[in-house]
């Protein structure tokens, strides 16, 4: 291969990681935004996306190569599950301390950011390929160009509205972001549907992915919230919700898990609204010994403390006598703290 081909095949490797990085980017920002316009902009401007990478694999690969140095991800994470819990970002996001219009309206910003380096990605792209005398990847390069261009210009005039929103919710106390629209809880509709429809192996797949995805640090909280956003009674963790007293939901309170307190929590906001019951949430709402604990059972627990050292065991017991407090798991840490 000559050195112009090597060239043009690292500027094809480079714009294709940039696509590929930009397909998880979108998803989560599709996550976050409310139905209408702009989230109707983002989805258009990921399955563009996605077409952007396939072409530009298909070209490397006409060129020699044996695929980008970057593992295409096109097309993971395709199912609800996955995009609702496996990208990290957007539940971190729904976190943070700003307003829900924020949040979208800086998204916009980062996505406009985004574009305007692919567009200059893709003007290196072209221009490389006219001085090395290949015409074919300089068309596709100016084809994704502006295809890029008018995504810039598609999102440049959705920024005024978007502004608008926020003045509206945080100046003059009129928000409109509700997070039962978002994409994050269509997705979680989508997820519960399926799992109650599904059965055998897509049923359980469902819930591997989820309890894998709560290994990441905020998700299990997140998930909690989304889901109570549009939850019934039925799907909580305590039977027979609403027919309980606020002292009688309260004593069950601690033996649920950072999801399903989470989800007690945006339900009880968005139905009764009882100020003793949601004070307690909150003192029981805390960082797991480690994300996906409350996935484990008293078993697994054990075996991973025997595998670490006084800090993890002094979290578990902590965490442990707020919560389930399991004699077995509470012995076990005692025992991994004085061995440490």
């Amino acid at each position: 291969m000559s050195d112009s081909e090597q060239k043009v095949l690292q500027y094809l490797n480079e714009a294709h990681a940039s696509e590929v990085a930009l397909v998880r980017v979108l998803q989560a920002q599709i996550l976050m935004a409310p139905h209408g316009s702009h989230r109707s902009t983002l989805e258009s401007h990921l399955r563009e996306t996605r077409e952007h990478a396939r072409r530009l694999r298909q070209r490397a690969g006409e060129l020699g190569s044996q695929g980008s140095p970057v593992r295409a991800v096109v097309g993971l994470a395709e199912t609800a599950i996955g995009q609702l819990f496996a990208l990290g970002k957007a539940p971190l996001d729904l976190l943070r301390g700003c307003s829900g219009e924020e949040k979208v309206l800086k998204n916009a910003k980062d996505a406009c950011a985004s574009e305007a380096l692919e567009i200059a990605t893709y003007t290196a792209l072209e221009r490389l390929a006219e001085e090395v005398n290949d015409p074919d990847t300089a068309r596709l390069a100016a084809s994704i160009r502006e295809d890029e261009q008018r995504m810039l210009d598609r999102l440049l005039d959705q920024i005024p509205a978007l502004t608008t929103a926020v003045v509206r919710a945080d100046v003059e106390d009129r928000p409109s972001y509700e997070i039962s629209d978002t994409g994050m809880a269509d997705a979680a509709r989508k997820v519960g549907r399926q799992a109650r429809q599904g059965a055998g192996e897509a049923a359980s797949e469902v819930k591997r992915t989820a309890r894998s995805a709560r290994k990441l640090p905020g998700v299990a909280r997140a998930e909690g919230q989304v889901k109570g956003a549009v939850a019934s009674e039925r799907d909580l963790a305590i039977s027979g919700y609403d027919k309980l007293n606020a002292t009688e939901i309260i004593s069950k309170l601690a033996d649920l898990s950072q999801v399903d307190l989470a989800k007690v929590e945006a339900y009880e906001r968005r139905t009764h609204k009882r100020g003793t019951i949601l004070a307690k949430i909150s003192t029981l709402q805390a960082s797991e010994p480690w994300p996906g604990y409350d996935e484990l059972n008293a078993d697994e627990i054990r075996a991973a403390l025997s595998e670490d050292g006084e800090d993890r065991a002094g979290a578990v017991r902590a965490y442990e006598r707020s919560h389930k407090n399991r004699s077995s798991v509470l012995e076990a840490a005692e025992r991994q703290r004085a061995h440490a």
